[in-house]
């Protein structure tokens, strides 16, 4: 009996995942009624699901990726099974990659239990297996579970911890001077931190190479957030490669380089958007309705102003150690050729926004108040 209900479990579940790559939603119907009406497919199903999250780890993709994924093109439903199935998975390793640990704790809470109603869960079941077996193969940006880790390091380095408890002050204050003041000092420790692992390497070379993380870019105005990314990790020797079509950019550098850059990232992301709102309140306040296009140019105004100011910052700090130069020049050389060897076919992408003159003023002047060095006067443009 056992072994009859294996068979027409397995059959059950092949036969439903027919519709898994045909291109119309009917068969999903016909495949859903089939699993609702096998119970005994559950778990087999479960399974499979925890099949696909593994191949995907061998195919570039990383927890955050797929929780991106299926938060832009399905449901809240979906991401519950998604976050159960990514679970299940990873649970069975002794050893995760560190930044991976992150990525399962800010994945949504799977608490709530499954609908009652079969058909239903199958369909989601199916809607997310659809999307799983149709993602390409990405670029690895790191270990994936299973395979040898580096030395785990102990606790966060005191530097990373000094920059996000500034930045965190710089999200809460309400006094834009204080936010400038504390945003300045971040980046100045980021730019000190570099010189100082340029200096490391200098003295004693290391078979270090660079590396690589991704970072969620999404709607609404990604194409901003994208030149907002790029701008922060230029400035602290490290390269962002945009990929629109599955909402992240790659950002290629040095492993000490990576983290603060995520970090400051997020940050002016958080005080950009806040600055952007205040203005739209000032608007409305003068009898201005706000638009789209003034949204996109706050932020576009935003990223480039703010990237003028990265650079300068990091150019003056490397110019107080000059004969550091070289080694800087050296890692950004590595971190170049990295880019290219995992992206060979990059192109530029024309902004397209619709242009609003007080957006762009708007954005250029929050810009400005969340200013990164001593010299605010000569870079006020």
């Amino acid at each position: 009996m056992g072994h009859e209900d294996g068979v027409s479990t397995s059959t059950t579940i092949d036969k439903a995942f027919e519709a898994l790559y045909a291109s119309d939603d009917g068969s999903l119907d016909t495949a859903a009624s089939l699993l609702a009406a096998d119970r005994g497919a559950d778990g087999e199903l479960a399974r499979r699901g925890e099949e696909f999250v593994r191949t995907l780890w061998g195919r570039g993709w990383q927890p955050a990726d797929l929780a991106r994924m299926v938060r832009r093109d399905l449901s809240e439903d979906h991401l519950r099974v998604l976050t159960g199935l990514i679970r299940a998975e990873t649970a069975r390793y002794e050893t995760l990659p560190h930044r991976w640990r992150g990525q399962l704790d800010e994945l949504d809470d799977t608490s709530r239990g499954r609908p009652s109603d079969r058909f239903s869960y199958a369909t989601t079941v199916l809607e997310l297996y659809r999307l799983l077996v149709r993602l390409p193969r990405l670029d690895a940006v790191g270990p994936v579970p299973g395979e040898a880790l580096p030395p785990a390091v102990a606790g966060e380095p005191r530097m990373l911890t000094r920059i996000r408890a500034l930045l965190a002050k710089a999200e809460a204050t309400g006094y834009p001077e204080e936010a400038e003041a504390l945003t300045a000092k971040a980046q100045e420790l980021m730019a000190r931190h570099s010189l100082d692992e340029a200096t490391l390497a200098a003295g004693a070379p290391s078979p270090e190479t660079p590396g690589a993380i991704r970072i969620g870019v999404e709607p609404p105005y990604e194409q901003a957030k994208a030149i907002l990314l790029d701008a922060v990790a230029t400035a602290n020797h490290c390269r962002a490669v945009w990929n629109e079509t599955y909402g992240f950019s790659t950002v290629v550098g040095f492993e000490a380089d990576l983290d603060p850059v995520e970090l400051l990232y997020t940050s002016l992301l958080v005080q950009g958007t806040a600055a952007m709102t205040r203005a739209e309140a000032e608007q409305r306040a003068g009898g201005r309705k706000r638009t789209k296009s003034f949204r996109q140019s706050f932020l576009l105004a935003y990223a480039n102003r703010l990237g003028s100011r990265l650079a300068t910052t990091s150019r003056r700090v490397a110019a107080e150690t000059p004969t550091l130069l070289p080694a800087l020049a050296s890692r950004d050389l590595a971190v170049t050729t990295r880019t290219d060897e995992l992206f060979p076919e990059t192109r530029t992408t024309r902004v397209r926004a619709a242009w609003d003159e007080d957006g762009w003023n708007h954005g250029a002047t929050a810009a400005d108040r969340a200013g990164l060095g001593p010299e605010r006067r000569g870079l006020r443009g």
